[in-house]
């Protein structure tokens, strides 16, 4: 049998409780309530912090440096700096498909046709790229283009 003055004995608890009186719900109403109000300001005041230090000081406007000097532009630009440029430059008549065979029997006069008709615009490329169609001439015995159009294509030679 259990003892009746032992802690376990479940009247000796409720004894035990009813000395201490619990909180009513108000009280734990009003002490919820003050808990949830210091936790809010907490948070603001972190907020703030943040805030402060994401906006940091007012950013300065950016000013561009002159690149020529204090004399002002110079009247006459030298080339000298474009001397050692290489560009690859291609003038494309037209385009052809033949077949191995068909290009082992060329000889000299031998007749390629191409594409293009006789008075199409040629292409230029630059580097690979289409930059311009012109017409070609014939000036002092030599082959010349004379460029017509500039056009604005990042496609690359195929």
């Amino acid at each position: 049998m259990s003892d009746p003055n032992s802690p376990q004995n479940p009247a000796n608890t409720s004894t035990a409780n009813a000395a201490a009186p619990l909180p009513s719900q108000e009280q734990m109403a009003a002490r919820t309530a003050a808990d949830a109000a210091s936790l809010l300001e907490q948070t603001e005041q972190a907020l703030k912090g943040v805030e402060s230090s994401l906006h940091g000081p007012k950013p300065a406007p950016f000013k561009l440096e002159e690149l020529v000097g204090e004399g002002g532009p110079p009247d006459k630009i030298s080339m000298d700096l474009l001397h050692d440029v290489d560009l690859d430059l291609k003038i494309e008549l037209g385009r052809a498909n033949m077949h191995l065979d068909e290009i082992l029997k060329l000889r000299k006069g031998s007749v390629v046709a191409l594409e293009k008709l006789a008075g199409d615009p040629v292409d230029v490329y630059v580097n690979g790229r289409l930059v311009a169609r012109g017409e070609v001439l014939v000036l002092n015995d030599n082959f010349c283009v004379r460029i017509a159009e500039l056009v604005g294509s990042d496609s690359p030679l195929e």
